[in-house]
């Protein structure tokens, strides 16, 4: 018997496009005081001098008007001199406070780059879970709270399973989309090497001593090989509203950051079972110490091993200060990737194919191809809410039908993609004005190895599984910043002002 398969469409398109021959504001204007030298000097039968202003100005709108991977010359220029800018003052290194011997508070976070906008305060008591974590990002003004998901991955499961995850994966986001205070998701998936703590430490504890030389012999290589390929997935997942939203029902709790959490534990409430129908077979909100860990094992991922012997050992019963989550250092951020302790990353966005995707198909990003290398999967979600909803979808059915219509008058007749588009555009209007919601989303992926590997040629690894399903824009000059998008679960991925890179 056939089945449907949900394919997303759209995912490629640009989400500010410029209404200008494609162009934004600021570029035509650009481009139409440029223009003014060229067209005084002809008018003035200068034609000498019109040719000499046209190559030049005409060079600097080029520079201007053409994306090279991602972003015009001139925005690559200026990103490289304050890169530049900061490695030569020092204002891209770093070292944590403890290291470099300085008094520390242990509930105060100490994390370096754009993490250091980032507050980590308790909220009370939920209900029986203890304390939960709030991530408060005073840049954005945003608040949110991070839980760690027990999934079993959808790489096994069959097209009518995906299929029916996708259906709840999009109810859940509509269900966001309904609420108030809330509404952004994001989804972090984290393929890690296998250290084997836990079962090193069960075979201590129940390690018969007069057993065979030869059976121990075994063990001990069946240990070595298969310890060697094993991996294990972290899947976190973090939603956050903004402090507009937070601000009144937050004041009618009680106000302050216990008011704010007690609004983010009502949405908290109706997340886990929408999320174990998704699949997840536990749904653990961490609290601070359990963040800390999450954010360290991001920087370090040597350092689980040490955590989780302690969680199984009961030491220490107050888990790991929030004060030592970030690295211990990290240099000058290169521009093709980002040195932390002792490992580098390099990250990547992930754009969507023009002909769409399905449920799933992300996952060969996370399939890791050597022995301790760590690749990362972040998707971050915003639900628009319906006003603004209907607005962009009724904005871009006007911008894709005016061009048609445009060249139907003139009796030309419009390619497929642009059919396309005004069809897609249409069938979205109709969907919104059903009850359906606009999701903002970005993806980022990543691979980290220790500092001493040739990370590239893992990034080309990572390339080579993307290549002929998506493509991957390496997000050069800004490491630092993908690093905390793709591999750690604080909600940060998508951009405060719409168009933008990161």
């Amino acid at each position: 018997m056939s089945h449907h398969v949900r394919i997303y469409r759209g995912l490629s398109r640009r989400e500010r496009a410029g209404w200008i021959m494609g162009l934004t504001p600021v570029q035509a204007v650009t481009c139409l005081v440029l223009a003014v030298p060229v067209l005084w000097t002809v008018s003035a039968g200068q034609f000498t001098d019109a040719l000499l202003l046209l190559v030049v100005c005409g060079g600097i709108a080029t520079l201007v008007v053409v994306p090279i991977r991602g972003r015009p010359a001139l925005r690559w220029l200026a990103h490289l001199l304050l890169h530049q800018l900061g490695a030569a003052t020092g204002w891209s290194r770093w070292q944590s406070a403890a290291a470099a011997g300085n008094p520390i508070t242990p509930d105060e976070p100490d994390l370096p780059g754009v993490l250091q906008r980032i507050a980590l305060p308790d909220g009370p008591p939920l209900r029986d879970r203890g304390r939960v974590c709030l991530i408060h990002d005073t840049g954005d003004g945003r608040w949110g709270a991070t839980a760690r998901l027990t999934h079993s991955g959808v790489g096994l499961l069959s097209a009518e399973q995906c299929e029916r995850l996708a259906s709840r994966l999009g109810t859940l986001l509509l269900s966001i989309g309904h609420r108030d205070v809330v509404d952004r998701l994001s989804l972090l998936v984290r393929t890690v090497p296998d250290d084997g703590t836990e079962h090193d430490i069960w075979r201590r504890e129940h390690e018969v001593h007069n057993a065979p030389d030869l059976a121990r012999r075994a063990a001990d290589e069946l240990d070595h090989t298969i310890g060697n390929a094993s991996v294990r997935h972290e899947v976190f997942v973090t939603i956050a509203g903004s402090e507009d939203a937070l601000r009144k029902p937050a004041a009618a709790a009680g106000g302050g950051i216990e008011g704010r959490a007690r609004v983010l534990y009502r949405v908290i409430d109706g997340l886990e079972d929408p999320l174990k129908s998704l699949g997840a077979t536990s749904v653990e909100w961490l609290s601070g110490s359990a963040l800390a860990e999450a954010i360290r094992t991001g920087f370090n991922p040597d350092s689980s091993a040490v955590l989780r012997a302690g969680h199984i050992s009961g030491e220490p019963e107050d888990g790991l200060p929030k004060a030592a989550a970030g690295p211990v250092a990290a240099p000058p951020s290169s521009m093709r990737r980002y040195d932390h302790d002792a490992y580098s990353t390099v990250s990547y966005s992930v754009l969507m194919p023009e002909a769409g995707t399905v449920f799933g198909s992300l996952s060969p990003l996370l399939a890791v191809r050597t022995a301790g290398e760590r690749r990362t999967l972040a998707i971050h979600y915003e639900v628009l809410d319906s006003r603004k909803a209907s607005r962009e979808v009724q904005s871009l059915r006007f911008r894709t039908g005016v061009l048609r219509d445009y060249k139907s008058a003139k009796g030309f007749s419009a390619s497929a993609s642009e059919d396309r588009e005004a069809s897609g555009a249409q069938a979205q209007e109709r969907a919104v004005a059903a009850g359906h919601s606009l999701v903002r989303f970005s993806a980022v992926s990543s691979v980290t190895v220790p500092a001493n590997w040739t990370v590239e040629d893992h990034a080309a690894r990572l390339e080579n599984d993307s290549a002929g399903r998506f493509r991957l824009l390496r997000l050069d000059l800004a490491q630092d910043s993908a690093f905390v998008a793709a591999c750690l679960p604080l909600g940060i991925g998508l951009p405060r002002s719409r168009g933008g890179l990161l």
